[in-house]
């Protein structure tokens, strides 16, 4: 027996409920306002666009969802391999940061670079990102509405990146991820696991340069990175 129009309409309805869900989750909130049950070309196009990192930056980069976006510079993306086994996520991009439209690039950055080479790593070798992707004013931490506008858009990142090891610099990165209020003190030193990838937390180099009894406890974070990342065969 052929479908009833009624029931033609419950499943445009529910097919329509589903493609508006994914488009929410991707972080989108325009142009989307017509599903078809068959794709459009440009549908199509957008289904194949989020499957790669520079594509993905082309559709983002130009985000106004939240006020931020009226006294950035620049829109920061992220920057590395976007292939990398090997993921660091911090918190807001800095003065020098939204400048340049690249994460960890003044003083904080310059230690960072230091840090990876350390441990026998270079800024190639890695994808670096943050969780907000536009800088706050006066540095200030995040707002949790910030957080909550602008984390869909990382973590497309990570699903696109597929890194084996994420390290969190800092404590808002951590908790934001871990959706945790505990102290970075009792986040770091050990592996969480994040959703099938190995996460560690460990202080944020901008920290370091304020407090040099940090320095230890963070270099020890780094040898268990390098450790486990060897370990993985990564």
């Amino acid at each position: 027996m052929p479908p009833t129009e009624y029931e033609k309409m419950l499943e445009a309805f529910a097919l329509a409920k589903n493609f508006l869900r994914e488009q929410i989750e991707l972080g989108f909130d325009e142009v989307y306002t017509q599903v078809k049950t068959k794709k459009t070309t440009a549908q199509k196009e957008d289904r194949r666009a989020v499957t790669n990192l520079g594509d993905f930056y082309q559709q983002i980069k130009n985000c106004k969802k939240c006020h931020l976006y009226r006294t950035r510079t620049n829109f920061v993306f992220g920057v590395g391999d976007p292939e990398a086994n090997l993921m660091l996520i911090g918190e807001a991009p800095g003065r020098e940061e939204d400048l340049q439209g690249e994460p960890f690039v003044g003083a904080a950055g310059k230690l960072l670079d230091k840090m990876l080479a350390a441990i026998n790593f270079k800024r190639e070798d890695i994808f670096i990102a943050n969780i907000l992707k536009c800088r706050p004013p006066e540095n200030r931490d995040p707002h949790p509405d910030e957080i909550e506008t602008c984390k869909p858009y990382l973590l497309q990142q990570i699903k696109l990146i597929q890194p084996k090891i994420i390290c969190a610099l800092g404590r808002i990165s951590a908790q934001v991820l871990l959706e945790t209020k505990s102290p970075l003190g009792q986040l770091r030193g050990k592996f969480h696991d994040w959703n099938g990838i190995e996460f560690l937390v460990t202080y944020h180099p901008a920290a370091l340069l304020r407090y040099q009894q940090y320095k230890k406890p963070a270099w020890e974070d780094l040898k268990l990175l390098r450790k486990e990342y060897d370990r993985l065969d990564v």
